[in-house]
């Protein structure tokens, strides 16, 4: 019996070495973690129960059966973040550089399925070298199978990727499928085709971090929803992320004590919006104010940050925030910051998280470059991700809300619970000035009249009161009480119940 022991301890020991020393040494030499270290700083210390320690892969061409590594590059299993259940799989590089075949593939897809089947998220931490080439089309058969499983997973579990390394060609696919991407700054590429692909094929000379590296992502594709500057700030922020999430499309979200008074009264608010109308503030301030103790997770902080997305907490609660932020081009909308919120809020839809909205929108971005960009179908995105989202959905517009912008932000026409304007707040078509010259064009060679006219219009519609007098806005509010009234209004909906119509799927314009 002890001989078998021993074996069993000699074989597990074999296993956690991966590639070996040199492979180890190699890895950290680059700044970088080991798989397993990965797993012990994401999960709670101790609660890591692992899968498949001993499969290998089947492959014998090009002298493979004589390369056997246990695990086959890939560790698999579950454990807990801060008490809760999650799954995850982690690449191991120094093992065939992490690249995928059949049987790493089958490991991932099994922790899939098991992560549906009891409810709880999958956490996906990439570090590849893509394909396994000796296994040829074996190889893209099991990215295809994890595909598939990040489809039917969407909705249903949370799915989070990590981008630990080097991320390339079909590799890229299954955590485009996730909900939220994360990256390491300088170690973390993804890319369809990579730069020596790219200088054949167009003759562009480009690096791995120009054409895929955590910059690029976060600022301008849009791929990745934040990026950190190690390992260990990746796997810390990462468990920050999962205790706002709830482990499934049918749990309620998480609760967690919380030591902030849900009447606080913030005095500071009433003097947050400038009194000229044209002059910025930070949204992110009334954030942070709203939320129990200050504590804000922002998701694609570095992307059309025209608007803001992100988790807070309300009675320990989470809440998905979406606003816009008059700092950056006054808080239009545009076709990015219409992709980002609509993605968010589809999101929290999903998962039953309630959308609190915050609103100051002068309208959409106007120019060729948007029009032809097609925002028109963009913009449509959101107004169909508000319109179609059954959760909770409480607004605040704190300033201005013109046009069709005031429509899609959560307005009371698609189905918003509680609509709260400031007294400062403004709905109307457009902004005095522009309506006046439309609606007296044969008055603008007279300077006086039209300063009348410009007046007479804000004094009737720049307030928030016609809107209030046709039942569109619930309640203007003082400022200092948003936090008091968000929460309550939150508090009443939790027991909501909000049904569409029966359809196989909805046909959203992407």
């Amino acid at each position: 019996m002890k001989d078998i022991l021993r074996e069993l301890e000699d074989r597990r020991s074999v296993a956690r070495k991966g590639g070996g020393e040199r492979r180890i040494e190699a890895q950290h030499a680059k700044g970088k973690l080991t798989a397993r270290e990965r797993i012990e700083l994401l999960l709670d210390e101790g609660s890591f129960e692992e899968f498949d320690m001993f499969k290998a892969h089947r492959c014998t061409d090009f002298g493979m059966e004589d390369n056997q590594i246990p695990g086959d590059g890939v560790i698999t299993g579950w454990g807990t973040i801060n008490g809760r259940m999650v799954y995850v799989f982690s690449q191991d590089f120094t093992v065939f550089g992490g690249s995928l075949s059949e049987t790493h593939a089958e490991k991932i897809a099994k922790i899939m399925d098991m992560a549906m089947q009891n409810g709880a998220p999958v956490i996906g931490l990439n570090d590849s070298g893509g394909a396994r080439i000796q296994e040829g089309v074996d190889s893209l058969a099991g990215y295809a199978e994890v595909f598939q499983r990040n489809i039917m997973a969407s909705g249903v579990v949370p799915q989070i990727s990590v981008i630990m390394g080097p991320c390339a060609g079909g590799a890229v696919y299954s955590p485009a499928m996730t909900d939220f991407i994360f990256m390491v700054r300088d170690s973390s590429y993804m890319f369809v085709t990579g730069p020596d692909v790219v200088k054949t094929v167009t003759n562009e000379v480009v690096t791995a971090e120009e054409l895929g590296g955590a910059s690029t992502h976060t600022r301008k594709s849009s791929v990745a929803d934040g990026a950190f500057d190690n390992d260990v700030e990746a796997m810390d922020e990462v468990r920050r992320l999962v205790d706002f999430l709830p482990l499934n499309n049918r749990a309620k979200v998480p609760v967690r004590p919380f030591f902030d008074d849900p009447g606080r009264i913030e005095e500071s608010l009433d003097t947050l919006i400038p009194d000229n109308l044209n002059q910025p503030y930070d949204m992110k301030e009334l954030i942070l104010k709203l939320a129990d103790e200050g504590d804000f997770y922002e998701i694609q902080e570095a992307f059309a940050a025209n608007i803001i997305t992100g988790f807070i907490r309300i009675e320990g609660r989470t809440v998905g925030v979406v606003a816009n932020q008059p700092m950056v081009l006054a808080g239009v909308l545009d076709i990015d910051s219409s992709r980002k919120a609509a993605r968010f809020v589809r999101f929290c839809d999903a998962f039953e998280i309630p959308i609190l909205t915050l609103v100051d929108v002068p309208g959409f971005l106007p120019g060729t470059s948007q029009e032809y960009g097609g925002v028109i179908k963009h913009g449509a995105k959101l107004l169909f991700a508000y319109g179609e989202a059954t959760v909770p959905k409480v607004t605040v517009i704190t300033r201005k809300a013109y046009g069709g912008a005031y429509d899609v932000m959560a307005s009371k026409h698609l189905r918003g619970d509680f609509n709260y304007a400031w007294p400062t707040a403004q709905i109307a078509v457009m902004g005095a000035k522009g309506a006046v010259e439309i609606l007296y064009r044969s008055e603008l060679n007279d300077p006086e009249k039209i300063a009348q006219r410009t007046k007479d219009y804000e004094t009737r519609f720049a307030n928030p009161f016609v809107a209030a007098e046709r039942g569109f806005i619930d309640e203007v509010i003082q400022p200092h009480s948003t936090r008091k009234r968000v929460a309550r209004a939150f508090a009443s909906l939790r027991n909501k119940k909000l049904e569409n119509p029966w359809k196989k799927h909805d046909n959203i314009p992407l």
